[in-house]
């Protein structure tokens, strides 16, 4: 999920930029802390807006920059277990594949596709279904549940794990394809 957050801070305003814009500064140094960070409160930072910085700071012992307060904001993805997300298949692998989902890629192991014994072709780059016959490939949009986040230690990487083994779930047109030959809830109690 996307979502805005609020966050205060000090931002460490080195001499070299006295005299430029504070505004300037300050959104440089922000972006440089926090843009591609990735955290277990925050989630994955993608942009920072919205910076206000006190005109007035302090100097430090030891350290000749000037340090101000700001309040800015942050727009982060924030994968969270069980939310149902809809991606692109950007890689294709023996052991499953890879879906865009916001900033980061999900795995979708093979044995989250479908209910079925599930081949890779490696000279066309698919998965398919030995029963179903039905195939994933790179460029396919997908819709699946979020099953495993983890966020790491340092600030960069991640891992989200991917199913596609639920009701309205799968490759877009494999839902669709469910939704078509179901008739109505209406119409089956008629």
């Amino acid at each position: 999920m996307f979502r805005m957050v609020s966050v205060e801070d000090v931002v460490r305003i080195p001499p070299q930029k006295f005299g430029e814009p504070i505004d300037q500064v300050a959104l440089e140094q922000i972006k440089l802390k926090y843009e591609n960070y990735v955290d277990e409160e925050l989630g994955y930072v993608i942009l920072v807006t919205d910076v206000d910085i006190e005109t007035t700071g302090k100097i430090l012992p030891g350290d000749g920059s000037t340090h101000h307060k700001a309040l800015f904001k942050l727009l982060t993805f924030f994968p969270e277990l069980h939310e149902v997300v809809e991606g692109e298949i950007v890689e294709v692998t023996d052991f499953g594949a890879f879906v865009r989902i916001g900033p980061e890629d999900a795995l979708l192991h093979v044995s989250q596709i479908i209910d079925d014994f599930i081949t890779y072709d490696e000279k066309h780059g698919v998965l398919s279904g030995r029963e179903t016959q039905r195939k994933l490939g790179k460029g396919n949009l997908v819709r699946g549940r979020i099953i495993a986040v983890s966020f790491p230690r340092g600030g960069s990487g991640g891992k989200i794990g991917i199913t596609l083994r639920q009701p309205f779930l799968g490759r877009l047109e494999w839902i669709q394809e469910e939704l078509k030959g179901k008739p109505a809830r209406a119409e089956r109690k008629a």
